[in-house]
Order: structure tokens, then sequence, then C-alpha cells
């Protein structure tokens, strides 16, 4: 069972639509009673930072989160903002992230980015997986994902990268930290690669 973490911010329907595909059973936590018993957790997000995480905090399952997490070690998987949002602050915004990987949240240099439109980053672009890691199974090679992004993770711990990608230059787009994932980029818009991500990360 995966649980989706609609905290009014991120397109949960497309990921419910995923699951079905695979025949993997999927949960919609809106409460922090709807998280019990949790044990896969997906934190997507989109837009600012600072809004994502006012949101997240409103909704009254970030305390229930924080344990789950970081006490009981349910694996959780960021997507894009959600990814971000682990992190421990933000260039984008003011408010402190959720600490849950030590980082910080970078925007991109446009003066090292040659496409005539430099921000935000859109687009498929390759991901290169730099450890063996069983999330990306099967996508060790050749794969590419949607991105939509114009801040990047900077891990401060460069054990915890898991994937790199290139947009000027090379950034972090994956990262892992014990039960602690993140993805930059969106497997709910990445066709089969990310039909194949989402599936790895439910049998993890």
């Amino acid at each position: 069972m995966v649980t989706l973490i609609d905290y009014g911010v991120g397109n949960i329907n497309a990921f419910v639509n995923v699951y079905k595909r695979v025949n993997i059973a999927v949960k919609i936590a809106r409460t922090s009673e709807d998280l019990e018993n949790a044990e896969k957790l997906i934190l997507p997000g989109v837009g600012h930072f600072d809004h994502a995480m006012i949101e997240l905090n409103k909704s009254g399952m970030r305390e229930k989160l924080d344990k789950l997490v970081l006490e009981e070690k349910v694996p959780v998987i960021g997507i894009c903002v959600g990814m971000q949002m682990m992190g421990n602050f933000s260039d984008e915004g003011k408010l402190a992230g959720l600490g849950w990987i030590d980082a910080s949240i970078k925007k991109f240099d446009e003066t090292k980015i040659k496409q005539v439109t430099r921000l935000p980053h859109m687009g498929w672009n390759d991901v290169i997986p730099i450890v063996s890691n069983p999330l990306f199974k099967g996508l060790e090679k050749d794969a590419l994902f949607y991105f939509l992004h114009s801040y990047y993770f900077k891990c401060n711990n460069t054990l915890d990268i898991l994937a790199t990608s290139n947009y000027g230059s090379e950034f972090t787009c994956a990262v892992h930290h014990e039960n602690v994932y993140g993805i930059q980029f969106h497997p709910e818009k990445s066709h089969h690669y990310g039909e194949t991500l989402l599936h790895n990360f439910a049998k993890l």
C-alpha cells in the first residue's frame, strides 16, 4: 500500500492513475489519522517552496509525518518541490524545510545555461544513477524524465546523491538517505520510465 500525502499541492490523481495501471493499492492521506499504518509515503509538490511548506504545516500532518519518517523509518519519496521541502531551506523562500536530508535548495546560475529560455528547466532530460539502488532498477541506461524547476537540491553530504542530470552544469536530481528518497523530476509525467520508478518505490 502506497500512501499519497494530499496537502493541496500536487497532482494526486496522476499518481493514483499510475498505480492503478501497475495494480498497486494506494491511499490518499489528508489528515494525521489517514497516515496511520502507512507503509510507503509519497510527498508531491509543485509551485513555490514557502507556499508548499505553509500548506503542509496547515494540513495537520506535519508532526505525524516527522514521526513516521524520522522515528519509524517509513520509506518516503519527495517529488519536485516535495523533494526540495525535505532539505533545510531554499533560496526561493524564507521558511525552514523539513530537514529530513541535510541539503539546501539553490537557484540555477543562468549565466551557465545556453538555452534562450533559461528558466525554468522544462522538458525531458537524462537521469544518470551514480550508485546502484533498487529505485532505479531497470532504468540504469537511457532513462529520460520530465523536469519543471528553477531550483536544484544541493546535498551537504555527497553520499546522499543517488542520480544526477545536467542543465548548464551537473546537478543532483535524486537523493537517498536511509528511508528518505527524493527526485526532482516528475515520474507521473514521464511515461513508462516514471511508471517503472514508481513501481520500484512501492516494492522497496
